[in-house]
C-alpha cells in the first residue's frame, strides 16, 4: 500500500497563498543561485536564457516565476504562460531537494506535474539529476542557516561589483 502524500492543511496553505509574490520569490531564487548557478554548464545555461519558469507549491498556494540572466536566477514578473510550469506539493519538493525521491517516481505517481516545453522540462530534470548536491536536512532550512548563506553569497556577488 501507498503511503499518503503530505500536504500542508488547508488553512495553512490560504494563509501562505496570501502572502506577497515577490518576497518569497527573490528567497526562492536566491536558494536556486547559492544552490545551482556556479555548477550549470554554459550549455544549459545558453538554453535556459530567455525562458519563462514557473514553480508552483501546489499545497502552499505559491507560485515562483523567475528566469535565467546574465549567469544567474533572477524574479520575473509573468503573467502568461511560462515556458515550464513544475507543481508540487511543499513536502515533495523537499523530497525531490532531499534526494529522497526522484523526479521520474513522483512524476508518474502523479505527485509532481510538469508543463509547457518538453525539451526543456527534460533539460530541467537531467540537468538537475546529474548536478551532485550535499545532502540536504530540515536543519539546514532554520532562518538563520539560510540566511547566513544568503549574506555569504550577496557578499561574494557584490566583492565582483566593486572597482579595485
Amino acid at each position: 500500500m501507498q503511503k499518503k502524500p503530505l500536504v500542508l492543511p488547508k488553512p495553512v496553505g490560504q494563509l501562505l497563498g496570501r502572502l506577497p509574490a515577490y518576497p518569497g520569490s527573490l528567497l526562492f531564487v536566491t536558494g536556486l543561485n547559492v544552490a545551482l548557478a556556479r555548477q550549470l554548464a554554459s550549455d544549459v545555461t545558453d538554453l535556459l536564457t530567455g525562458k519563462k519558469l514557473r514553480l508552483c507549491v501546489t499545497d502552499a498556494h505559491w507560485t515562483f516565476d523567475f528566469e535565467w540572466q546574465d549567469a544567474r536566477f533572477v524574479v520575473c514578473q509573468n503573467p502568461g504562460q511560462a515556458d515550464l510550469t513544475l507543481s508540487a506539493s511543499a513536502h515533495d519538493f523537499f523530497l525531490l531537494a532531499s534526494r529522497q525521491e526522484d523526479p521520474d517516481t513522483l512524476f508518474f505517481c502523479r505527485r509532481l506535474a510538469m508543463e509547457g516545453d518538453t525539451e526543456l522540462g527534460l533539460l530541467v530534470k537531467n540537468t538537475i539529476d546529474a548536478i551532485e548536491f550535499p545532502p540536504l536536512t530540515l536543519a539546514q532550512l532554520r532562518p538563520a542557516q539560510v540566511l547566513a548563506q544568503a549574506r555569504e553569497h550577496f557578499k561574494a556577488r557584490f566583492a565582483t561589483l566593486r572597482p579595485r
